[in-house]
């Protein structure tokens, strides 16, 4: 099993000082983006609130856009 702190770094000796601090701005965003959110026991409070008459529109908007491929779009 290899040591990621290790890989990091070994990879980072190898990269100019600007790639470095490049790799330091993204650590740095994906730990910010880390902390966003809820935990989801606190929308718990939210569970059931949406009306059946609702939920089945949502789900054929779902099945009518999503369920489909389209060749040309590619």
């Amino acid at each position: 099993m290899i040591d990621v702190k290790e890989e990091i770094i070994e990879q980072l000796e190898v990269l100019t000082y600007e790639r470095q601090c490049r790799v330091l701005d993204f650590t740095r965003r994906l730990a910010e983006r880390a902390q966003v959110g809820v935990p989801g026991r606190h929308l718990l409070r939210f569970a059931g609130t949406i009306r059946a008459d609702d939920l089945r529109i949502m789900e054929q908007a779902i099945k009518d856009g999503c369920e489909r491929i389209d060749i040309d779009e590619w």
